[in-house]
């Protein structure tokens, strides 16, 4: 009895060595992927979304928190707190306080303030890709699940994938760049959409 005790005592404690060990392996490599993305002058990059929120393509523009997107049908800005979103078929821009979700719908890039805190992280390796897996640890967080795809070689982000409710959203991203981004870009500008109507939302 004490023996099979020992060995499944032996067994747990190999396994949640394992677990941890694994854990860490993602983790290290959603650092060095976030360390491609989190340049001080900034990065740029095309973007795909499919899935519950639609489907859109366009450009993103990254520098730390900040973010600036466009699509044919709308441009967003985000300065690290107030975000503005210009639909062109109505001309107006609603002014919001996005919240952790919100945020990760429409930037690919936010799982960057999300995964150190609320997840459990494994890791899954496949020919030329890394694909991290996080699970959210609390059922206060609105996005459940993320699945990240990451290029061995480059360590850039090529794929996010995410669960909010009951939808999956997936973003693939091509073409990161890195430049030099003024703070400007980030913020909405109304002399350059002078007819649109401003719609305040916070």
């Amino acid at each position: 009895m004490k023996k099979y005790l020992l060995i499944s005592l032996s067994f747990i404690i190999c396994h949640l060595t394992f677990s941890e060990a694994h854990a860490q392996s993602a983790i290290k490599v959603l650092d060095k992927a976030a360390s491609t993305i989190a340049l001080k002058d900034g990065v740029k990059a095309d973007f795909k979304m499919t899935g519950g929120m639609g489907s859109a393509s366009g450009t993103i523009v990254i520098k730390g928190k900040k973010f600036h997107a466009t699509t044919p049908q709308a441009t967003i800005w985000f300065d690290g707190k107030t975000q503005w979103t210009y639909l062109k078929d109505n001309d107006e821009v609603s002014v919001t306080t996005p919240n952790e979700s919100q945020l990760q719908a429409i930037n690919p890039y936010n799982f960057l303030n999300l995964y150190k805190k609320g997840y459990d992280a494994s890791l899954n390796s496949s020919g030329n890709t890394h694909v991290v897996h996080l699970t959210a640890t609390s059922t206060e967080r609105k996005i459940k699940e993320l699945f990240i795809t990451v290029d061995k070689k480059t360590n850039y982000p090529t794929q996010v994938k995410l669960l909010q409710g009951k939808k999956w959203t997936v973003f693939d991203i091509s073409n990161l760049k890195k430049q030099n981004i003024p703070d400007s870009q980030f913020k909405f500008n109304s002399k350059d959409f002078p007819k649109a109507e401003i719609i305040d939302l916070r």
